[in-house]
């Protein structure tokens, strides 16, 4: 270029013009030049702005990506802290509800367990009853059988306190001991 801007600079001026003559084959020399280096020089520069370009648009990909990428993490954490939340609730509300499940099993096992010992203690009694009938209907029958004691003697040492002899003790009759 600063040859071409020469040759013209140093052209033989032409009077009352502004133009000039100049070496027409040095001219043409340079503009061939020209096309030879510049388009070299523009492939070059289009090379150095695409790759720019791509450089520039593969960042905007990458951010794009990374902003994508940071907004599902956003969304999992927010959706699983949800999940975690209502499993906590629900956690909560399957434990009430077993309580109170437990609650009632375990009165309606001391209801059944107080009656079925109310039933045993009247069967218990009835028993108890049905024995001391059985006893006193025994104690009568062996007071009407038994022979009359005879007084006790002085001298024997010691009297009988339940009203049986030895001898009736040795029949095996029922001491009080033995009631």
């Amino acid at each position: 270029m600063e040859r071409l801007e020469s040759l013209i600079a140093n052209g033989k001026p032409l009077p009352l013009t502004r133009n000039a003559i100049i070496d027409r084959d040095a001219a043409l020399n340079l503009i061939d030049e020209l096309r030879v280096a510049v388009p070299e020089e523009v492939r070059a520069a289009k090379r150095i702005n695409q790759e720019g370009e791509r450089i520039i648009e593969k960042a905007q990909e990458e951010a794009e990506r990374i902003v994508a990428r940071a907004q599902e993490q956003a969304a999992y954490l927010i959706d699983e802290r949800g999940l975690n939340e209502r499993a906590e609730d629900e956690s909560r509300r399957i434990i009430a509800v077993a309580d109170d499940e437990a609650g009632q099993v375990r009165q309606g096992a001391d209801e059944y367990a107080a009656g079925v010992l109310a039933a045993l203690e009247a069967e218990v009694t009835k028993t108890l009853h049905g024995i001391e009938r059985g006893l006193a209907m025994l104690d009568e029958r062996r007071a009407a059988y038994a022979p009359v004691p005879e007084p006790a003697s002085v001298d024997d040492g010691y009297a009988q306190a339940d009203g049986y002899s030895d001898a009736d003790e040795q029949a095996g009759a029922p001491t009080a001991a033995h009631r």
